[in-house]
């Protein structure tokens, strides 16, 4: 059987100290336990399964995936299920709805890394161009839904392919400031009002207390009154009175700093770091590029949705909706993860060419 062992003994006990924390963020409700434990069953089979693949399979695959996903994110504008004013979803009746944009997390950067390796490295300029394209098709789709946190995640997995093959220095930063300059075309022709809000709130929460505010007040409130050691387990005042809103979700966090402080942030943190860690040994022990490029790019995009996260619930980025990687309560995501740590686990396990 094809899988790392350290990582997925890393990932169980990362996954067992979410359902810890999703049991008190829920108030002991043994439903969404049990829920969310199907759902991680259906992911560690999943990320066994993708495991089982060798990387060249992958390779092979990865453009029909990618072409899967951008039709699917087409088919989303025209026929798309709206949930709380978004159309993000796609139902195939009587089976199941799922949500496209996450399938572009996994074939995003599968594709841009295919792209490459076909390439030599260090990428010439026309080909980090047409990479970029690659990955602006399926951002732009998911914009429209509107979904700028996954949109992010989206360009955060290509461009860090790109940047594993080696970009040039003067490009990155010619890149960060064209980003910078744009900035007002964005905040003026791209994002909603109530994105603009978020954005504003981030820095004078309290200008709104009761309203856009309201989330990270709270959430910075559930943190700070952690401590050193926390609460203790299901005694945290602001979940447990409902003062934090979609605790169980996207401030999954501030329930765990509540309950378990510092210390127990730290030890979560650390956690974190081992899984990245392992991930990125894998990525430099793969037997060919294209392995290097994808394990790599899947590594640090999942440390930018912890990042994200924890950035967000603590008031230092706008609340954008993503949740806590292998915590929050969630099954498309969850299987995403599992999938994408799968992949890695392939490179890892099939080191024969």
């Amino acid at each position: 059987m094809h899988l790392d062992l350290p990582l997925l003994l890393l990932l169980t006990a990362m996954i067992l100290m979410g359902l810890v924390v999703l049991y008190s963020a829920t108030g002991g409700d043994w439903t969404y336990i049990q829920r969310q434990g199907v759902r991680i069953l259906v992911a560690y089979g999943v990320m066994i399964l993708v495991a089982q693949f060798d990387p060249r399979t992958i390779q092979r695959w990865g453009g029909a995936g990618y072409l899967f996903g951008v039709l699917c994110l087409v088919g989303v504008i025209f026929v798309g299920v709206t949930v709380n004013g978004a159309q993000r979803w796609l139902r195939i009746p009587g089976v199941m709805t799922f949500q496209p944009s996450e399938i572009m997390k996994l074939a995003v950067p599968a594709m841009v890394a295919w792209y490459l390796a076909r390439h030599d490295l260090p990428p010439k300029f026309q080909h980090i161009v047409l990479a970029l394209v690659i990955v602006m098709v399926p951002t732009l789709l998911i914009l429209q839904q509107p979904d700028l946190g996954t949109s992010l995640l989206i360009i955060s997995s290509g461009v860090f392919v790109i940047f594993l093959a080696g970009m040039s220095w003067w490009l990155i930063l010619s890149g960060a400031i064209a980003a910078a300059a744009s900035f007002p075309l964005l905040w003026l022709f791209v994002l909603r009002d109530y994105q603009k809000r978020r954005i504003l709130t981030m820095f004078n929460p309290e200008q709104d207390r009761l309203g856009a505010g309201w989330n990270i007040i709270q959430s910075k409130t559930a943190i700070g009154s952690g401590g050193w050691d926390g609460k203790g387990f299901m005694a945290g005042t602001q979940s447990q009175l409902d003062f934090l809103p979609e605790s169980h979700t996207d401030f999954i966090v501030a329930v765990f700093a509540e309950e378990f402080g510092l210390l127990g942030m730290l030890t979560l943190l650390a956690l974190y770091l081992a899984i990245a860690g392992r991930c990125l040994i894998i990525a430099i022990g793969g037997r060919d590029t294209y392995g290097r490029l994808l394990a790599g790019g899947l590594t640090l995009v999942f440390f930018i949705y912890v990042f994200v996260n924890v950035g967000m619930v603590s008031g230092i980025l706008p609340v954008v909706g993503v949740p806590l990687p292998l915590v929050s309560y969630g099954g498309t995501s969850i299987v995403t993860l599992m999938a994408g740590f799968g992949i890695i686990m392939s490179v890892a396990t099939h080191k024969k060419l």
